[in-house]
């Protein structure tokens, strides 16, 4: 069992899977549904057991490693492995997509070319979170654009066609710089031509070139994190796409550009990164007050939810720029806490057009008489937002801060300052997150004719199961946070020691 393909049943089942369900009879939607949800239980099962029993936490190494021969001509294989950073994202992946297969309604149009498209980014996106071959990230990393495309531009809402494009233009865009700058770490920075992850780790470049090879994978990442200003692509996707895409976005598309600069910026181009690294902190702490500063002034529900995902991602950015075991340990808690916080938010107001068929605040009032269940988990999910302690997001914003109160890197006074600036975003974001709660469940709009009472119904046991499932684990990292560190601790100081503390 030692050397059993794990991963590469893990990457190819989903996709697989799906491309069967093109043999499925048109009509016979349940069916459908329930074909795609069992592949996502059994592929989540699968990993875990993987995960759980071939996997050694104490050993700081790419583990369930596979290496199989592609192409001759430039040393392309089919070269997979996980370590302590990657693991984490992948059983998100797995238990985010599984919850948003299920959240998804009755999907009566297309219904298996929709099933098709969620098993194709299960694939996508538990890639490159797998990839050891920094080409083979590449493909891994562009196979989910189109699944996406499709799933905004078909199920989305008016403006759909529009933020779809928009969506294409900005990610693929970016990914001209991420295969430029692959293909200069791997011709330009040695005598042979290399895509192993590991043999470039290794690798000394010069400091020139390691910073533009930098600067081209940032521009990628920050276009898929997003860090501003190349986030304005993410309002308005999440602005009309259908709240399961929606959850994918929120809960895993963005993790992979935060991945991609712990994967490639941090470890393949170390140097880089140290000068990078102020500017890093500088512009995570522009990010948490923009986006806190510009969210309460959005009248639609999914933007403001997207304005504190961008806000939440600042935190990550400074965990990784304060260059300490701390704050990188932080910034990985962050990537996993707000995958549950963002995916849950976005199914919630999903939940919540459904019954009213509004998505304007202006026009809203009034819902927490008619709707209980969903008024007293979206209140929960919000207190999680804005980092009240017990839940997850507290504790990973609070790491972060140690992180950088304890960066060898920085003096004392900018350390100090970038704390205190920090520190007004987190005051900034109850304002946005309690104000959107007042705007939708309080006062009397609703009765006063804006929306038909006869459709109200609370949250039915579907519902309420992902809700739960999802609430469960953000409440267990917040009180329980070495469940998440174990994963990560050892892997992080190892790659600080080598790389940055010689």
């Amino acid at each position: 069992m030692k050397f059993f393909p794990w991963l590469t049943i893990v990457v190819v089942l989903p996709i697989f899977s799906g491309s069967l369900i093109l043999l499925f009879p048109h009509r016979g939607n349940k069916v459908i549904k329930w074909y795609t949800i069992g592949i996502c239980i059994i592929e989540l099962l699968l990993t875990t057991y993987a995960f759980g029993y071939h996997f050694q936490l104490d050993e700081p190494v790419i583990q369930l490693t596979e290496d199989y021969k592609w192409i001759n001509f430039f040393d392309f294989s089919w070269r997979l492995g996980i370590d302590g950073i990657s693991i984490g994202p992948i059983l998100l992946t797995g238990f985010i997509t599984t919850l948003a297969t299920l959240a998804a309604r009755p999907v009566t149009r297309e219904s298996r070319l929709f099933h098709f498209l969620m098993l194709a980014m299960y694939s996508g996106q538990i890639g490159p979170f797998s990839s050891q071959d920094i080409l083979l990230f590449f493909i891994m990393w562009e196979l989910e654009l189109i699944p996406v495309y499709l799933l905004i531009s078909m199920w989305g809402g008016k403006r759909r066609l529009y933020s779809a494009t928009k969506f294409i233009l900005y990610t693929a865009g970016s990914s001209a710089f991420l295969l430029m700058a692959i293909l200069g770490i791997s011709l330009v920075g040695s005598n042979e031509p290399t895509l192993n992850f590991e043999t470039s780790a290794n690798q000394s470049y010069p400091v020139a070139l390691e910073i533009l090879l930098y600067i081209g994978f940032f521009i990628a990442f920050a276009v898929k994190s997003p860090i501003i200003p190349l986030h304005t692509w993410l309002p308005d996707t999440h602005g009309e796409a259908h709240y399961s895409t929606c959850m994918l976005l929120a809960g895993i598309l963005l993790k992979m550009g935060a991945y991609g600069l712990v994967r490639i910026n941090m470890e393949l181009l170390p140097r880089a990164h140290s000068i990078f690294s102020p500017w890093l902190m500088m512009v995570g702490t522009i990010q948490i007050i923009y986006a806190a500063s510009t969210s309460p002034g959005q009248r639609n529900l999914k933007k403001r939810i997207a304005y504190s995902s961008v806000s939440h991602m600042g935190f990550i950015i400074i965990g990784l720029g304060s260059i300490s075991d701390t704050g990188l340990n932080g910034s990985i808690l962050q990537i996993i806490s707000h995958g549950f916080i963002g995916a849950a938010l976005f199914f919630l107001a999903g939940t919540s057009y459904d019954r009213i068929r509004l998505v304007y605040f202006d026009e809203m009032g009034g819902m927490a008489i008619t709707l209980p269940k969903i008024f007293t988990i979206f209140s929960m999910l919000s207190m999680a937002s804005l980092a009240l302690p017990g839940m997850s997001g507290f504790v990973a914003e609070l790491i972060v801060f140690f992180g950088i109160l304890s960066s060898q890197k920085f003096l004392l006074m900018p350390k100090i300052l970038i704390s205190f600036v920090m520190a007004i975003g987190i005051i900034l974001t109850p304002i946005y997150s309690l104000s959107m709660l007042r705007q939708m469940f309080y006062g009397y709009k609703l009765f006063n004719g804006n929306a038909p009472n006869s459709y109200f119904w609370d949250s039915g046991p579907r519902e309420l199961f992902v809700l739960i499932s999802i609430l469960l684990p953000v409440i267990y990292i917040g009180i329980y946070p070495d469940f998440v560190f174990s994963l990560s601790v050892d892997k992080v100081e190892a790659l600080l020691s080598n790389y940055f503390y010689p």
